[in-house]
């Protein structure tokens, strides 16, 4: 055992042989010279064969107690008597090997009839021959150990990839929802501050006409108290400040003129519209400009679209759009769930591609319009007729109109598109208000 011992301690753990110049690295493992400059060809970084610590010296030093070691050992087992193994039958030397029985036998055996017209060959030349084939066996165990450290290696690579891999994607998603989060808290301070904002507008107005109510209530009270004390003045007195009375109490029921306030038959859905839109604050215009950063919300469109925020289920409904001179540019309907499914089945409106016009029905047609130049186009749906027209309010001349197949038990929505930095804009319409006080 103390041998076998001797012999495992002094064998290359590359070649599995007694170490040939043995040099030892920085981790105290030791390998022979040329085993471990061939395991460091083509290695970036040269690490132990044994525990992959990396070697502090780029050429180690000879481990010269291994290498006498390794001689000693060589020459005590070069000079160590074999063991003579003897004929079980004959006591006699084993010297020759039956190729026919395949087994060691003495010179007895050879003439015996056992072995009789058998082929025999001297034992050292069989045992050579069995050592050569010993050899290339373990050539052959080498090799494949060799290709299995080479799959170790790029499995520990591809570990070492994946690891860093991960880490930098974990830090893109980091990076990018800190932003989000950021985004969002930005956002939500500038909305509550808009509304305080509003809040403060409205309330300071409010205040301000409590302040002229009051006046004005104090004013009519005072009247009311002055017309008491007439009625219970004496008959002569009473007729005679009568008509006077009467314009106090008439100036005081005060009826304003008829006002015109402007009312915007559609405005734009700000939720809807494709962050290279610019939309008005009334959100009655909108125009092509540079991109914003908004959220992606579901109801966020595309491909410089934004809808109207009023639905239409019923009803006659009109609209103008001042256009301009735009050259590129789309106003008309579309299905409200096909907006929310972001899909252009069931749309109509009028479209101009490089100041050429057209009435557009998707999937069906795109029929050209003879028109030269529009400044303004009316959109007049009338749900319930179920027809759609396209018109000029300032000639007063129908450009298209369309009667519908479909069913839209969702409703339609007004339809914009623009990829021109001249705003569409949505004209408002004249309401008359009359106030009395």
């Amino acid at each position: 055992q103390a041998s076998v011992k001797t012999a495992a301690d002094l064998t290359c753990p590359i070649c599995r042989e007694l170490f040939r110049d043995p040099v030892v690295v920085s981790c105290s493992h030791s390998f022979c010279k040329v085993c471990l400059e061939n395991w460091w060809r083509d290695k970036p970084i040269k690490t132990c064969a044994v525990c992959k610590r990396r070697s502090s010296r780029d050429f180690p030093p000879l481990n010269l107690v291994l290498r006498n070691l390794v001689q000693t050992f060589a020459e005590q087992r070069e000079h160590t008597p074999a063991e003579d193994h003897l004929c079980s039958l004959h006591s006699e030397k084993l010297r020759l090997f039956c190729l026919d029985h395949e087994e060691p036998v003495c010179l007895v055996c050879r003439d015996s009839r056992i072995h009789k017209d058998h082929r025999f060959s001297p034992i050292e030349e069989v045992a050579e021959d069995l050592r050569e084939h010993l050899r290339k066996s373990i050539k052959s165990l080498r090799d494949k150990l060799q290709v299995l450290t080479g799959k170790k290696e790029e499995f520990e690579d591809t570990a070492v990839y994946i690891t860093a891999q991960v880490q930098q994607t974990k830090a893109q998603i980091q990076e990018q929802f800190d932003k989000l989060h950021q985004f969002l808290l930005e956002e939500e301070d500038s909305r509550i501050k808009a509304l305080k904002e509003e809040e403060e507008q409205k309330t300071q107005r409010i205040k301000d006409k409590m302040v002229a109510v009051s006046r004005e209530m104090e004013a009519v009270s005072k009247t009311i108290a002055e017309t008491e004390e007439e009625l219970r003045a004496t008959d002569t007195f009473f007729v005679l400040q009568y008509k006077s009375t009467v314009e106090i109490l008439q100036d005081r029921t005060l009826v304003e003129e008829p006002r015109l306030v402007k009312f915007y038959p559609v405005i734009l859905d700000q939720n809807s519209a494709d962050p290279e839109l610019m939309l008005s604050q009334d959100l009655s215009s909108v125009r092509c400009g540079e991109r914003q950063r908004l959220p992606q919300n579901p109801e966020r469109s595309k491909d410089h679209i934004v809808f109207g925020s009023k639905v239409f289920r019923s009803g006659i409904h009109s609209w103008d759009v001042e256009v301009g001179d735009s050259k590129s540019w789309s106003a008309g309907v579309t299905g409200h769930v096909l907006r929310e499914e972001k899909t252009e089945t069931g749309c109509w409106f009028i479209n101009v591609i490089n100041g050429k016009y057209s009435a557009y029905s998707h999937p069906d047609t795109d029929k050209p319009l003879s028109v030269m130049s529009l400044q303004r186009l009316r959109v007049k749906l009338d749900f319930d007729r179920r027809t759609l027209t396209f018109s000029d309010p300032i000639i007063n001349t129908d450009l298209s109109t369309h009667t519908f197949t479909d069913t839209f038990t969702d409703g339609l929505v007004p339809y914009f598109f623009t990829d021109d930095n001249i705003p569409l804009e949505i004209l408002p319409k004249d309401i008359t208000v009359k106030c009395k006080y």
